[in-house]
């Protein structure tokens, strides 16, 4: 049974992590993606170590089962090669400052002047337009300029999170998002539009039901005050006996009462939301001191208390959730080496239907040329004439 974008070609001239994480997602919904790298180097993600088969392990994960294209863009036979490919395909992801692709000769109108069908994704960091969107920029900037990286850490001072949230959640997602919704949207009007994503402002969205509430009060954010944030005592992470942590996500009163209840503390129950927090916390930093991390993992078996250990290290993929549902997988790699630890496809279509291609290794750079070209009508005298000419790579 085909997968929902089966048939679908995505050219993918994005680089690093939040771009190859979205082609990634589309890929693994079964579109044909195409990376087009320029053929001194690539993708930078393929140097950086620690190196699997020759290159990064990295790359290996966000980049399995794609092709690969070495053209250089810089060069005029490479940019009529690339708007070739773009009129026989459905969308074009890149991740380029503003105004590169349009130096380029290969901007928004161009490729709409090219093929009208297509579908241009953009993913910056602060949007196509605006004082800022020339700037240099990574995740932590945007998570800065967003107010998010304000609220996270403890009340003394800000600090990062141990995970690119800007990339990811506010990158790589809202792409995936936004094309698609592209692609529905040339279905039923029959052209393609030009996606644009700020990165800054898909973190400033995670925020948007706590500003909303913060505007009612009366009274900003404050880092480690808000109560999802470190400000309720039922809301936190607890040290064990053994040293390490849990995590305890009981909201909703029934939970919260489940969890007193559980533990010989019925009458805690009614201080949830006690002013300040400090006192209930106290007497909850003893309750959890009082158990190892494994015996809080037993007793969140037993309750129905929203307790979790916290794993660490190796400890996800050992974890029977997460191995029943299949969320990892090995991605093999070219030299025949150990393969490489990938994460499955968090979308799934229900059990009796796939919800991923088989993983494939990840591509050597310019690996495809020669069919990608072909297959866009390129004849073999035409794709030996841009290798003698060192437009083609690979």
């Amino acid at each position: 049974m085909p997968l929902p974008l089966h048939g679908v070609r995505i050219l993918d001239l994005t680089r690093l992590l939040p771009g190859p994480f979205a082609t990634r997602v589309l890929a693994d919904l079964g579109a044909d993606v195409v990376k087009v790298e320029e053929p001194r180097g690539g993708d930078g993600l393929r140097a950086i170590p620690p190196l699997a088969g020759g290159e990064g392990a990295a790359f290996q994960a966000l980049n399995h089962g794609k092709r690969s294209v070495a053209l250089d863009l810089t060069r005029a036979e490479g940019r009529a090669a690339f708007l070739r490919l773009a009129e026989r395909s459905d969308a074009v992801v890149e991740s380029f400052r503003p105004g590169v692709l349009g130096r380029l000769g290969l901007g928004w109108p161009a490729l709409h002047a090219a093929c009208p069908t297509l579908v241009l994704c953009s993913i910056s960091g602060y949007g196509q337009d605006g004082p800022y969107a020339a700037r240099a920029g990574h995740d932590l900037d945007y998570l800065a300029l967003s107010g998010v990286l304000a609220l996270s850490g403890a009340r003394e001072a800000p600090s990062a999170p141990g995970v690119q949230v800007a990339d990811l959640a506010g990158g790589a997602w809202p792409a995936v998002a936004g094309l698609l919704a592209a692609l529905l949207g040339r279905v039923a009007g029959g052209e393609g539009v030009h996606v644009d994503v700020s990165m800054a402002e898909g973190a400033l969205a995670l925020l948007s039901p706590w500003l909303a509430a913060a505007r009612s009060r009366g009274a900003p954010l404050v880092r480690g005050g808000e109560a999802l944030g470190g400000g309720a005592a039922c809301y936190g992470v607890y040290r064990t006996a053994d040293g390490r942590h849990v995590a305890l996500g009981a909201i909703e009163p029934k939970f919260f009462s489940a969890f007193c209840d559980a533990v010989g503390h019925p009458e805690l129950a009614a201080r949830q939301w006690e002013a300040g927090g400090g006192a209930l916390r106290a007497e909850l930093e003893a309750i959890f001191a009082a158990r190892t991390r494994d015996g809080w993992a037993a007793f969140a078996a037993e309750h129905d208390a929203c307790v979790m250990p916290v794993l660490e290290g190796e400890e996800p993929q050992r974890d029977p959730q997460l191995r029943a549902r299949g969320a990892f997988l090995e991605v093999p790699v070219r030299d025949g080496g150990p393969p490489v630890l990938a994460v499955a496809s968090p979308v799934r279509f229900g059990a009796d239907r796939p919800h991923a291609a088989p993983p494939l290794p990840a591509p050597r750079l310019g690996e495809h040329g020669d069919e990608v070209l072909a297959e866009a009508g390129f004849s073999a005298d035409e794709v030996a004439a841009l290798r003698r000419a060192g437009v083609l790579g690979g």
